[in-house]
């Protein structure tokens, strides 16, 4: 199959210009064939006054929990949630996502159940879903009964980005503030008393946690899986994971963290509804100015599918940067540091991963096709597909 993108102005490198796209899908993948040298195709899609750009990656995404559960205590079938959330990645111009899993200490939605659970559900949902669907496992480092099983994983394959996550020291200074740890507990189901005893039993292991993160940062680096250091409060615990080859920094709390990281050549990930919304909702830097000083390599999604595809285009409207680059933020930048080398930018021979949005000084951005690997998973508009 054969696809013609024409008339868009198209991101090549760090440019916009005018030039057609030649799309060739054989057998299960799909690659750019040819840019502005025509060849015969099947099908036209007309891209005429459209922005034809490299497909979306989200290194972090956990939207897909509402569709799990979107109301405390009232759950759905993991296979509907899963393909509904497909459904959304690929309307929001998302063409390869990791899913953010949590795997925690605390029972409910991030329990050890549901951790096994939705790993198989994706693994076995991929053939079905439109865009590339990855693991994120981010694990609870308090979470110390997952070890064995989380390295099997990594040797194993499964998980595709492994992440560290530490909400046991937040939730010890905030126990004694209910409005602060009201969300947490409802989440886990158990009442005041119950989560606080289980609070207790697990930080009574803390002495045992730093052994456990130095043996599964071992065993994602054997494994090649890329790691990331989530919420980093301070420069002294970055230096600590850098010294173990986790170099990518997720949501670091302060301005002085992210500069750190960046200046010692790690990644720095913010959250693109940090853009949009114009702040942090949690007190934390700027993702905006964090991009406008240059530490800021990419963006995630987070908790918020459509606020990756409109973070760049924000940031362009304010001055912050030239759309050209602000969408290496969510393109190339991730897929450079996930090791996908195949992916995030417009070439010949690369990953046919492309989205056409349609955007205007009058109107928010609005995908209106994204195909994936070469195949058309999302069209919005059906007057734009062709015959050549």
């Amino acid at each position: 199959m054969r696809t013609a993108i024409r008339g868009g102005t198209v991101l090549l490198d760090d440019r916009l210009t005018r030039a057609d796209i030649y799309v060739c899908r054989e057998g299960n993948s799909g690659r750019i064939a040819s840019i502005d040298c025509e060849i015969e195709c099947d099908c036209v899609l007309d891209a005429t006054g459209l922005l034809v750009l490299p497909a979306l990656v989200d290194i972090h995404g956990d939207a897909f929990e509402r569709q799990i559960e979107p109301r405390p205590g009232v759950v759905f079938d993991l296979e509907i949630a899963l393909l509904e959330t497909d459904r959304q990645l690929v309307a929001n111009g998302i063409a390869t996502a990791f899913h953010g899993v949590t795997w925690s200490w605390e029972p409910g939605l991030r329990d050890t159940e549901n951790a096994h659970a939705m790993l198989a559900a994706i693994e076995r949902l991929r053939p079905r879903l439109a865009a590339d669907t990855r693991i994120h496992l981010r694990h609870e480092t308090f979470n110390l009964d997952a070890e064995t099983t989380i390295i099997e994983w990594l040797s194993g394959h499964r998980i595709d980005c492994f992440a560290f996550n530490d909400h046991m020291t937040g939730t010890i200074k905030e126990r004694h503030r209910p409005e602060k740890i009201a969300g947490m507990i409802r989440r886990t189901g158990l009442d005041a008393a119950e989560f606080g005893a289980l609070v207790d039993r697990v930080y009574a292991r803390r002495a045992e946690v730093p052994g456990s993160m130095t043996r599964l940062a071992l065993a994602a680096s054997a494994a090649g899986v890329p790691t990331l250091s989530h919420d980093d409060r301070d420069t002294e615990t970055r230096d600590w994971f850098r010294a173990r080859a986790v170099t990518i920094s997720e949501f670091p709390v302060t301005a002085e963290v992210a500069a750190a990281a960046s200046n010692s050549g790690d990644a720095t990930v913010f959250g693109a509804p940090n853009v949009v919304r114009g702040g942090s909702h949690t007190g934390c830097p700027s993702a905006a100015e964090m991009v406008a000083r240059g530490h800021c390599t990419m963006l995630a999604s987070d908790y918020y599918y459509p606020a990756l595809l409109q973070a760049p285009f924000r940031l362009a409207a304010d001055g912050v940067e030239e759309l050209a680059s602000a969408w290496h933020l969510v393109s190339r930048n991730p897929s450079v540091a996930l090791g996908l080398t195949d992916r995030g930018v417009i070439d010949v021979g690369m990953r046919a991963d492309i989205v056409l949005v349609a955007a205007g000084v009058d109107r928010s951005p609005c995908v209106v096709a994204t195909i994936v690997d070469g195949r058309i998973g999302h069209l919005a508009d059906g007057a734009l597909l062709r015959s050549p």
